[in-house]
């Protein structure tokens, strides 16, 4: 039980500190804060650990089994790819920007992008995403630069600047192909691996069918990932409005 109490405590203060470091990472989020929480929540629990009868200890181990098996559902889900390189357009979903600079878990939806238009480059690539709290420029317009900087033509590059939300991203992003394909179009949007079940399922409630390429996540920023999206997926669920 000993062992169990020490993994527990280390677990617990490593993502404590996993939540610090990425503090100036990334726009904090309800992720975020749940994850302090969360952290916070499991050293109490091994400070406390020979003071819990064990029938709550095997309570908590059944509830924790939720979260795992949810979060390894997303991750399946964001890592099989469904497109046939035939597509019309490639929809980007917008994340974050700091200042004028992608961050990297935009980067890697833009470098997702990239890699599938080599393949199609007679694709359109949408770039869609508002002003946010810490940039200076528009999301759309960020992902615009980062694509020309590495070969993609400006004139195959539509931008989407006015959307908030994903629900949005997806929405304003059909009316643009809407006008640029007025016979119709496929696409394919993209996203990273964590978000991308509910991103199909938002394009969907947005009136577009969509094959989907999961981008890759950094390790060190699952927990606040895959925490966050869990909550927002459950939300949906609930029927709460899209974000």
């Amino acid at each position: 039980m000993k062992i169990i109490r020490i993994a527990l405590f280390v677990f617990g203060a490593l993502l404590l500190v996993n939540a610090i470091i990425l503090w100036s990472m990334i726009n904090p989020t309800i992720g975020w804060y749940l994850q302090v929480a969360i952290s916070l929540a499991i050293i109490t629990y091994a400070a406390l650990f020979n003071k819990i009868p064990r029938k709550l200890h095997f309570a908590a181990l059944a509830l924790s089994l939720i979260p795992l098996l949810f979060a390894s559902f997303l991750a399946i889900y964001g890592n099989t790819s469904r497109v046939d390189h035939e597509e019309d357009a490639v929809i980007v979903l917008g994340a974050g920007v700091q200042g004028e600079r992608v961050t990297r878990i935009l980067a890697h939806r833009l470098n997702a992008a990239l890699a599938y238009w080599e393949q199609n480059p007679d694709a359109y690539i949408v770039v869609t995403g508002g002003l946010g709290n810490r940039a200076t420029i528009t999301e759309a317009e960020a992902m615009a630069r980062f694509l020309v900087e590495r070969g993609i033509p400006q004139e195959r590059i539509l931008l989407e600047d006015q959307s908030t939300s994903t629900y949005e991203n997806l929405l304003f992003a059909d009316a643009i192909l809407g006008e640029q394909f007025p016979q119709g179009y496929r696409a394919v949007v993209v996203s990273n691996d964590f978000h991308m079940y509910r991103a199909v399922r938002t394009a969907r409630q947005a009136g577009l069918e969509v094959g989907h390429i999961g981008a890759r996540t950094d390790w060190y920023t699952w927990p606040v990932n895959y925490i966050r999206e869990m909550v927002a997926v459950v939300n949906a669920w609930l029927g709460n409005p899209l974000t």
